[in-house]
């Protein structure tokens, strides 16, 4: 969450870094963001109406869908979780804007306590471009669930629908907490995952990490255990570097204005940890604002 030094830092250096910076291509920049009800579209919504030149955000199904915009020339920033930008070439970070936490969701009353209890039960593991769908299989793997559970591949909003009409029995969703859509169908739980970590982590590298869902998110009685996964700003490496360095001073200077209503616990835009990008070479204008704003 933003913290009370960061909004602080960020009100005081606000007029200065973002009016200072290097002009912005006049062009219309896309920010490939994520699914409707999700963290990545609301950030991108917010962080496009901050940016000190044109852009707008694109709905996604995630990730990897995120990425292979950036691939393609169709977008000019992407949002990404550390795991799926291990998977891609040619790719720079402007900054590590927040934490998602990886969802493993059941009805209230489903008689599930782990995640190994929903062999052979249907369950979604993401849209088949996000980032939920990348550590599903991977954590569906560790756990040795991937044999024997249906699983399906669903947008975000319809696993929700089917899980609250009892049509499949648990998704998983990357992203804040809470989600309101998922706070809005109220009677529903997390189960725990931390336990999978060094199994997962084995499989996917040093990018997954132990994270606390608070008590009292979607109703629970006590805080719950799961994996965290770092959110990246990427770019590719062609990014102009006035560009670059425009978008690093607001993520710095307007951080106060770039906060979801979801943010709860999602440890957003600490100035501390924008250059810790796990991994994915800062891009040069952004090393080079940073450098100056905190030298």
């Amino acid at each position: 969450m933003t913290t009370r030094r960061t909004a602080l830092l960020a009100c005081a250096l606000a007029p200065l870094l973002v009016t200072c910076a290097p002009s912005a291509p006049p062009t219309l920049a896309v920010i490939a963001a994520g699914e409707e009800g999700g963290f990545y579209l609301d950030f991108a919504t917010l962080l496009a109406a901050q940016l000190p030149f044109p852009a707008t955000p694109r709905a996604t199904e995630g990730s990897r869908d995120n990425l292979h915009l950036l691939a393609t020339d169709q977008a000019a920033l992407a949002l990404t979780l550390a795991d799926a930008a291990q998977e891609a070439r040619d790719l720079r970070a402007l900054g590590r804007v927040y934490e998602n936490y990886l969802q493993l969701v059941v009805p209230a009353d489903s008689p599930a306590r782990t995640a190994s209890d929903l062999r052979g039960l249907r369950v979604s593991l993401g849209a088949p471009g996000s980032g939920a769908a990348l550590a599903g299989a991977r954590l569906f793997t560790a756990l040795d669930l991937h044999r024997d559970t249906r699983v399906d591949h669903l947008p975000f909003r319809t696993a929700a629908r089917e899980l609250a009409e009892g049509r499949i029995d648990a998704l998983l969703w990357s992203g804040g907490v809470p989600t309101p859509v998922l706070a809005d169908l109220g009677g529903v739980r997390l189960l725990p995952l931390a336990d999978a970590l060094p199994a997962l982590r084995a499989l996917g590298g040093d990018h997954y990490e132990q994270v606390t869902v608070p008590a009292g998110v979607y109703g629970a009685a006590a805080e719950v255990r799961t994996i965290g996964v770092a959110n990246l700003l990427v770019c590719r490496p062609d990014l102009p570097d006035a560009t670059a360095d425009a978008t690093a001073r607001t993520l710095v200077g307007r951080a106060a204005s770039l906060v979801p209503g979801q943010a709860l616990g999602a440890q957003f835009l600490d100035v501390r940890s924008l250059i810790t990008t796990t991994g994915v070479p800062l891009h040069p204008g952004a090393a080079s604002a940073y450098r100056d704003l905190h030298g």
